[in-house]
């Protein structure tokens, strides 16, 4: 479109136009901008002026979000305060098309992995007996998987040479042995520290002395199995009445990272996700703002800074 309005002021008009005339709270005002601003960005980075978008667009911004296990009543407030901007453009005779109107939100009924809130994490882990000599190790395993959003996989198979906790990385080989690398927060970084004074103890059998994480009585890394029957146990003994598995974690880490104000694009990147949509926009998206995003948007890395703030 020639001579396209100045978006910074439509945005501002929207937001008073929601305020005044919607009567919106201040909190639902945040969240219809916020939620606007993924998808924003989302056209953005592929070079697409929110004035030209078509239905397709509206379908890979859906697909991204689906992609990191968003559950389907987010993904419908989302797309709700999208289409409401739309519709401002289209009553202000900014736009001459809803390019929303033949956009179908989700099913309801579809059914997606339970997501933990950081207080149910917490719990979690107060459900660790630290006592007990890998009370430390699983400290460390529920971290990593909350911090870094791995598959239960990548976990067992991270490996110490893969840890680069001076730059705040780990590298993660994930499906179809490609590599990524993934910001770790300071308080998984800690909750490793802590463990390896434990695991610096165990006499590791030859050709399993890389791996992060092991088992102490097998003297080898941990199985897959081992991982999910420790994740089932520790959310019986929190009484955390959801399904709870390693993957859980991965979907948590996901959703807090969206609702925390994160680049989809980023997200997915993190992820190890290889969607059709986002497939050319991974070499564009550097590690320092990889970083950025996770320390930035992380409910973990906001505790944890407040913790080390209020002890100064």
């Amino acid at each position: 479109m020639n001579n396209e309005p100045d978006l910074k002021i439509l945005l501002r008009r929207y937001y008073q136009y929601l305020k005044l005339e919607k009567s919106f709270s201040e909190h639902t005002l945040d969240a219809y901008m916020r939620d606007l601003k993924k998808f924003l960005d989302f056209i953005a980075s592929d070079h697409i002026s929110p004035f030209e978008v078509q239905l397709e667009h509206f379908h890979q911004f859906s697909a991204a979000i689906i992609d990191i296990g968003i559950h389907s009543t987010s993904l419908s407030r989302i797309l709700s305060g999208v289409r409401s901007f739309y519709q401002f453009l289209l009553q202000s005779d900014i736009m001459d098309t809803d390019p929303t109107e033949l956009l179908d939100f989700p099913s309801k009924s579809r059914h997606l992995p339970d997501v933990l809130t950081t207080n149910e994490v917490d719990r979690i882990e107060a459900a660790i007996d630290l006592s007990q000599p890998e009370g430390q190790r699983n400290k460390a395993i529920i971290e990593t998987l909350y911090s870094c959003g791995l598959r239960v996989s990548e976990l067992c198979n991270l490996c110490l040479s893969d840890l680069f906790l001076d730059e705040e990385f780990i590298r993660v080989m994930g499906k179809g042995s490609k590599q990524r690398l993934v910001p770790i927060s300071h308080k998984a970084i800690h909750e490793l520290e802590l463990y390896f004074l434990d695991r610096d103890k165990i006499d590791i059998k030859p050709g399993y002395e890389d791996y992060v994480f092991v088992s102490k009585h097998r003297k080898k890394n941990l199985s897959r199995i081992m991982v999910f029957h420790l994740i089932k146990e520790l959310a019986e003994k929190a009484n955390i009445q959801k399904t709870v598995s390693p993957h859980t974690f991965r979907h948590s880490f996901a959703t807090s990272l969206l609702e925390g104000g994160a680049n989809l694009r980023a997200i997915q990147v993190m992820l190890g996700h290889e969607s059709i949509a986002t497939t050319e926009i991974y070499t564009h998206i550097d590690t320092s703002r990889l970083r950025e995003e996770i320390i930035n948007c992380h409910p973990r890395n906001k505790k944890y800074r407040k913790e080390l703030e209020d002890n100064e």
